[in-house]
């Protein structure tokens, strides 16, 4: 369980593997567009990647996006496959689709509401060169926000890999930003195709727990993120969170998140009435923070409560426990 850090910015000129990109996607028509342009303007040569984007059941215009961008691809020399998952609905059995569709020697996982820099293939496969790195975990930057809750959200750096990369129990990559070498899933399986959240923590586990296989962290291998813009995204982003806790609790034995009680969130907000709030509007008046700073300990709260009600109302499903093998080794 080894982590190490890729300390050099600059791509290796002659170590460029096979790579297969793969992406997840339910009803991205929104963001399709940008993240297809993002993977065109990848600086890793053309022959050596190939892009398998994955349609997990969408009800919008996600299929003919993808069959256009396939179209694109041809005509600029690029291989973009895409393909259909339409028996689970879980972006980890749609990443499996592609996995078992895919010829690289590496296979690097972003998201649809992300946008990669055009150097992120390159700086993302490098720390690969040392022959014990099974995973390696790129860094997730906010793109800029509009709404309070997204400028909240950039203030707390909610999506850095820092965090996952210090769990307690284990370190890990979200799969917005992650690479894992081909025989590593050989050996451990591929992601649990019924699982909805924590897949991302199971499988860089499992890679690290059962094998030799060590972990880096390429912190120039950018992808911009959105963050969720409204309550309703907010809130559905921690309650997953929450059932990631649960998930993860019963498969391995984490700790789960403490409840917050009644008498913990009086004390807060009564904190943060009574103290931060009177600081904090000085300082927005003075222009030395802004003002979504004023609102950071009830949007704090309210994402603590949305995590406790995901963890307190989920349970692992029995088919979550299962582990889908790699069919198709090379």
């Amino acid at each position: 369980m080894t982590l190490t850090q890729a300390t050099d910015s600059q791509p290796h000129p002659t170590f460029l593997p096979k790579v297969s990109v793969i992406v997840p996607i339910y009803n991205g028509e929104a963001d399709l567009p940008n993240l297809i342009h993002c993977l065109f303007s990848q600086t890793y040569p053309k022959k050596q990647v190939e892009y398998l984007l994955v349609d997990n059941n969408s009800s919008d215009r996600t299929p003919e996006i993808l069959q256009n961008a396939a179209q694109d691809a041809q005509s600029q020399g690029l291989q973009l496959y895409p393909l259909t998952e339409k028996h689970i609905q879980s972006s980890y059995a749609a990443r499996n689709k592609a996995i078992q569709a895919s010829t690289g020697e590496i296979l690097a996982f972003t998201d649809a509401d992300c946008r990669p820099i055009p150097e992120w293939l390159n700086l993302l496969v490098e720390p690969f060169v040392e022959p014990n790195i099974g995973l390696v975990v790129g860094e997730i930057a906010a793109l800029p926000g509009q709404t309070w809750l997204e400028q909240h959200a950039e203030r707390q750096v909610t999506l850095t890999q820092k965090y996952t990369l210090d769990h307690p129990f284990c370190p890990y990559g979200q799969t917005a930003n992650l690479a894992i070498r081909r025989q590593a899933l050989a050996e451990v399986g591929l992601f649990r195709p019924h699982l909805t959240t924590g897949g991302d923590a199971d499988i860089c586990w499992r890679i690290q727990r059962q094998t030799p296989w060590q972990l880096s962290f390429a912190e120039h291998a950018i992808v911009q993120h959105r963050h969720r813009a409204t309550l309703q995204e907010f809130r559905s982003q921690w309650q997953r969170y929450g059932r990631s806790n649960k998930y993860l609790h019963e498969l391995y034995g984490v700790e789960l998140q403490p409840k917050l009680t009644a008498r913990k969130s009086f004390y807060l907000m009564s904190r943060w009435f009574l103290k931060e709030l009177p600081i904090a509007s000085i300082n927005a008046i003075a222009g030395k923070s802004s003002f979504v700073a004023l609102l950071s300990t009830p949007i704090n709260l309210y994402g603590s409560w949305a995590r406790n009600l995901g963890q307190q109302q989920t349970q692992l499903p029995e088919q979550a426990k299962e582990i889908e093998q790699l069919q198709n080794q090379n």
